[in-house]
C-alpha cells in the first residue's frame, strides 16, 4: 500500500455514506470541497436542514420531476391539495431504501423551512401513509407556505472525527511514505483536510531532516502551518549553527517577520557584524522581489524595524568602521553616535540594543596555564600577549588577570582576542576591575562571547593601567580541560606571541586564566 497526496485527495472526495449498501443514485457521488464545512462537506448537524424555494428553484424542480415520472401522490394535503403532504408521503423505491422519518413534534413556525426537497419515485404504501399522516398533522399546525416542501434528509457530520487511525479514514494504510519532494504538499493537505495523524508523520519527518542549511526554510514553513514545536527546533538549530544557517541559500527567501523573529533572539552564536552582513544580503533580495533598486535607502526601507534589532554597540570599532559605517544604510547621526559610543567614557546613549547575545549553554569552564605565582610585574602602556589554539570549537567569555601586590587597587584594562593570520580583532572590552591585594586572579569579561574555532591561531591580549601586580611562572605549553559530566576534553596550546608583549611568554607573565564555554 502507499500513501501520497494524490491518493489522499482522491480518497477524501469519496463520500463515506455512498459506500453504504443501497445508496440512492439521487445523492451526490463526491464531497463538494468548495464548501466551508470539514473536508469541504456541509456544516455538521444532526437535524434537518432548510432549502428555501422560489420560482424555478429546487422545489419547483422536484415537483416537476414527480409530475414527469407520473409518481405524484393523488391525495391532497390539508392546505393546498398536495404540496407538502405529497412530498412527505413519497414511498421508497428499489434504489431508495426506507429512511428514518424526521420527527416534527414540538416544531415552531420555522420548522417547515428546515427540510429540503426530494422527488418520490413510487406511490405510497399503507405503512408510509400512516407515518405521513402523523407528519401531516404536525405540518397542518404550522403556517401554510406554498414555497416550502417538507422532505427527509440524512444528518451530516464530520465522519473523520470519529476515527482514531489513518487506516479508518480511507487512506489505505497507516504506512506513510514521505520524501523531501512531497513532505510540504502532504503537510498542507493534511492540515487542510484535518488529518492529524498524517500531519504528525510530516512534522516528524521534518524534525529528523532538520539541518543548518534548511533551518530558515523550515522555520518559515513551521510559522506558516502553525507548528510551534517545529519552529522552536528550527530556532534552536539556528542558535547553535548561526553562521552556517545565515550562509544557506534559503536564508534570503524568508519573510520579514521570520527575519525579525531571529534577529531579536539573545542566543545567536555569531558576531554582530556577520548578522549585519546577512541582513544586508536579505535586503538586497527583498528589494529585488519588490522591484526596487538595491540602493542604501531602499535597503533600509525594506529592512524596516529589523534594522533596529542589529546590535551595533556589540561590534568592535574596527568592525563598525569597515562595514556598517560605510554601508549608507545608517544615517549620519546614527554613525556619529555609535563612534562616540566606541571611543568615549562615559558612553553616550545610542538607539540600538547593547545587550550581549548569550549563545552559551552548559557550565562555565576555565583553565590556568601557570603553576606558581610570583611578585612584581610592571606596566607602561604595553600589552601583555600570548598566542593560543584549541582542539575544538569554544566560546571565550573572558580572562582571569593578576592584581596588585600593594593591597586593594583598581585597574583600567583593555582586553582583546585577535585572529593571528588576519590581525582582526574578534572581541574586545574597555573596562576595569578591582583587586584585593591577594595572588588570586580577577575576572575581566568580554561584551559578548568570542567564537574560537579548532586549529586556528589567536592572540589573547590585555593592556593594564595600574601599579605593579603579581605574575605567573612555571607556565605550561599544553593545558587540557576535561568536562566532568561528559568526559569531553578541550586542549589549549600556548605559544610565544611575536612582537611587543610586555615580557609575557609561555613560561612567565600575565593572562594566567582563560574563561570559556564549550
Amino acid at each position: 500500500m502507499r500513501c501520497c497526496v494524490c491518493l489522499f485527495q482522491q480518497s477524501l472526495q469519496c463520500s463515506p455514506s455512498k459506500m453504504a449498501a443501497g445508496e440512492s443514485n439521487s445523492r451526490s457521488s463526491c464531497l463538494n470541497l468548495s464548501t466551508s464545512g470539514p473536508l469541504g462537506n456541509a456544516p455538521p448537524s444532526n437535524s434537518a436542514h432548510s432549502s428555501p424555494a422560489s420560482n424555478g428553484g429546487a422545489v419547483g424542480a422536484a415537483a416537476g420531476m414527480n409530475r414527469s415520472a407520473g409518481n405524484s401522490n393523488p391525495r391532497s394535503g390539508p392546505e393546498n391539495g398536495g404540496g407538502a403532504e405529497s412530498a412527505v408521503r413519497s414511498t421508497p423505491s428499489a434504489h431508495n431504501p426506507p429512511r428514518q422519518s424526521v420527527g416534527l413534534s414540538g416544531a415552531t413556525s420555522g420548522a417547515a423551512s428546515n427540510m429540503t426537497a426530494t422527488p418520490s419515485s413510487s406511490s405510497s404504501s399503507s405503512s408510509t401513509a400512516s407515518s405521513s399522516a402523523d407528519a401531516s398533522a404536525a405540518v397542518s399546525s404550522l403556517p401554510s407556505s406554498p414555497a416550502s416542501v417538507l422532505v427527509y434528509r440524512e444528518p451530516v457530520y464530520n465522519w473523520q472525527a470519529t476515527k482514531s487511525t489513518v487506516k479508518e479514514r480511507f487512506l489505505y494504510s497507516d504506512e506513510v511514505q514521505i520524501g523531501p519532494e512531497t513532505v510540504m504538499t502532504t503537510l498542507y493537505s493534511a492540515k487542510k483536510y484535518a488529518v492529524p495523524a498524517l500531519e504528525a508523520h510530516c512534522v516528524e519527518f521534518l524534525k529528523k531532516n532538520l539541518r543548518a542549511d534548511n533551518a530558515f526554510m523550515l522555520l518559515t514553513q513551521a510559522r506558516l502551518f502553525d507548528e510551534p514545536q517545529l519552529a522552536s527546533l528550527c530556532l534552536e538549530n539556528i542558535d547553535k549553527n548561526t553562521a552556517d544557517a545565515l550562509a544557506a541559500e534559503g536564508f534570503t527567501d524568508v519573510d520579514l517577520d521570520t527575519l525579525m523573529a531571529v534577529l531579536e533572539r539573545d542566543t545567536l552564536g555569531v558576531r554582530e557584524v556577520r548578522l549585519f552582513g546577512a541582513a544586508v544580503r536579505w535586503a538586497e533580495a527583498e528589494a529585488q522581489r519588490q522591484q526596487l533598486q538595491p540602493t542604501p535607502e531602499n535597503k533600509r526601507r525594506v529592512l524596516g524595524k529589523a534594522l533596529s534589532l542589529i546590535r551595533f554597540p556589540l561590534m568592535t570599532i574596527e568592525e563598525f568602521a569597515a562595514g556598517p559605517a560605510q554601508s549608507g544604510i545608517l544615517t549620519d547621526r546614527e554613525v556619529v553616535s555609535l563612534f562616540l559610543h566606541f571611543t568615549v567614557n562615559p558612553k553616550p546613549h545610542v538607539e540600538f540594543i547593547d545587550r550581549p547575545r548569550c549563545c552559551l549553554r552548559g557550565k562555565e569552564c576555565s583553565i590556568t596555564r601557570f603553576s606558581q605565582v610570583e611578585s612584581r610585574w610592571g606596566y607602561s602602556g604595553t600589552s601583555d600577549r600570548i598566542r593560543f589554539s584549541v582542539n575544538r570549537r569554544i566560546f571565550v567569555v573572558g580572562f582571569g588577570l593578576y592584581g596588585s601586590i600593594h593591597g586593594p587597587t583598581d585597574y583600567q584594562v583593555n582586553i582583546q582576542i585577535i585572529h593571528t593570520d588576519s590581525n582582526t580583532v574578534l572581541g574586545q572590552n574597555d573596562t576595569g576591575f578591582s583587586c584585593d591585594g591577594t595572588a588570586s586572579t580577577f575576572r575581566v569579561m568580554f561584551k559578548e562571547p568570542v567564537e574560537i574555532l579548532p586549529s586556528v591561531n589567536y592572540i589573547a591580549c590585555a593592556t593594564l593601567k595600574g601599579p605593579d601586580s603579581h605574575y605567573g611562572t612555571k607556565g605550561m605549553r599544553k593545558v587540557t580541560h576535561e568536562a566532568p559530566a561528559t568526559g569531553t576534553k578541550t586542549c589549549f596550546t600556548f605559544c610565544y606571541a611575536a612582537g611587543n608583549n610586555n615580557g609575557t611568554s609561555v613560561e612567565d607573565g600575565q593572562i594566567p586564566e582563560v574563561i570559556f564555554y564549550t
